[in-house]
């Protein structure tokens, strides 16, 4: 008996997700498209889960996984080295900036921020700093499902829950400076974010502070949120000044997905630790990686290794994925093609912010952009929530076979966004595609909810 026929047949599934909605059955995958059972097609606008960069059904990934299959599919990294692993782990540190050549492979994101946390808490023993241990994140944020990731995850509808088990950690706001309203610079805003922590710091005690954890262009928490330019240098001499390490989460942003190898690298910026994944194995695999300097390693290794270990880390196929995904983000010139694409994307993105004046703050970079959804764009007021204008508007686009992402953003005020992050291999036709379904599912979205139209 099929899955497909088990479904239909049964009184209810045995495969259970988050939520209580049903999807179709897929069936294959090419490039940006997806089809389904019924042979219906769907763009990929969302890139999965923003992580099919190179796209659905790359020959070169797929056969470079089933070379590896034939010699050896499982070896565990505590009983051999393995060939891929070795070769990844260069080829990474090769294109990382700033010292970040010491990689520790693992199956995921939220895998590879819980790594980034351990490394920093067992580097604070290791050098005689055990009273730190309080890393600051940011709210709203997102940094993974994990109880370690969850708390320092800005999103109390996730994590209080888990609050009990877990251990919440400090957090300052999320840099939205498009919100404010004041006479201050853009950079004057950035300056006084930061200096936010600063203050988080000050009122924790500097001695109990370890770690500051931010994704260097917010991901699903705040839809591409793109911090001013100041905020970045603030950020780091305020690290350096209190002896902090500054934690990066590339897992949405990285491997040429903004069009920079790593979203950081637009801003010079240089973090301590920096977790990978999504974009690393584009898909084809679970697969994840901490990036790390020596200064913070070394201590570590001489203390008798890390304490930490996943049955799967460094697995030989998942890491023969990512070299051949690395080798097509070379050879098809996919951070260049992000970052001149990603252009293309913002200006149809803010022509369509002119026709449905309810979409505004169109921001990101590369292909990672978002935008927000607002009942007043100048006075920055939220859509009623109840309204649940986001998902309304993801299942509008679906039902036009067009997949966008979006999240409510929680933390401050309320307010409804969505992210147009199509695979990096898009063309310029391909987004003219895009755009026409996602013109279309506002004009259904705006008749729904009567919200205005520019014609």
């Amino acid at each position: 008996m099929s899955a497909v026929q088990s479904i239909k047949i049964g009184s209810r599934p045995n495969l259970f997700h988050f939520t209580r909605r049903s999807q179709p059955m897929v069936d294959r995958a090419d490039g940006i498209y997806l089809w389904d059972k019924s042979g219906r097609r769907y763009i990929d606008g969302s890139s999965g889960a923003v992580n099919v960069n190179v796209g659905h059904g790359n020959r070169n990934v797929i056969d470079a996984m089933k070379r590896q299959l034939d010699r050896v599919s499982f070896a565990y990294i505590f009983q051999f080295e393995n060939e891929q692993a070795v070769t990844l782990a260069r080829e990474l540190a090769d294109r990382l900036p700033n010292g970040l050549d010491r990689i520790y492979f693992v199956s995921g994101g939220s895998e590879a921020v819980e790594a980034c946390l351990k490394l920093a808490r067992q580097w604070a023993v290791a050098t005689g700093q055990d009273k730190r241990w309080k890393i600051i994140g940011r709210m709203p944020s997102y940094h993974g499902i994990t109880l370690g990731t969850l708390a320092v995850t800005g999103d109390d509808v996730l994590t209080k829950t888990f609050d009990p088990i877990g251990r919440p950690m400090p957090l300052v706001p999320a840099p939205f400076v498009h919100r404010n309203r004041d006479n201050l610079s853009v950079d004057e805003r950035g300056i006084r974010y930061a200096n936010m922590l600063e203050e988080k710091i000050l009122e924790q005690g500097p001695e109990s502070v370890l770690a500051f954890i931010m994704e260097p262009i917010g991901g699903a928490a705040t839809a591409a949120l793109v911090p001013p330019d100041s905020y970045f240098a603030r950020i780091r001499e305020i690290c350096d000044r209190y002896g902090i390490l500054l934690i990066h989460d590339e897992v949405m942003t990285g491997i040429g997905r903004t069009g920079k190898f790593l979203g950081g690298d637009h801003w010079s910026c240089r973090p301590d630790i920096v977790a990978l994944s999504k974009g690393l194995s584009s898909g084809y695999a679970p697969l994840g990686a901490l990036a790390a300097t020596e200064r913070i390693v070394g201590p570590v290794v001489a203390a008798g290794g890390f304490l930490h270990g996943h049955t799967y880390g460094g697995n030989p196929v998942a890491c023969a994925a990512g070299v051949a995904v690395l080798g097509e983000v070379d050879r098809l010139g996919l951070v260049e093609n992000s970052a001149v694409m990603g252009e293309v994307l913002r200006g149809e993105l803010e022509a369509l912010s002119g026709r449905f004046p309810f979409v505004a703050d169109v921001r990101g970079k590369g292909l990672f952009m978002g935008a927000e959804l607002y009942a007043d764009p100048l006075a920055r007021t939220p859509l009623p929530q109840n309204l649940n204008a986001n998902l309304r508007l993801i299942d509008l686009a679906f039902e036009r076979g067009l997949i966008i992402y979006s999240r409510r953003v929680r933390g401050g005020p309320v307010s409804d966004n969505f992210m147009v992050c199509p695979p990096l291999i898009t063309t310029r036709e391909q987004i003219g595609e895009i755009i026409a379904v996602l013109g279309d599912t506002l004009e259904a979205l705006a008749a729904e909810l009567d919200l205005p139209v520019n014609h």
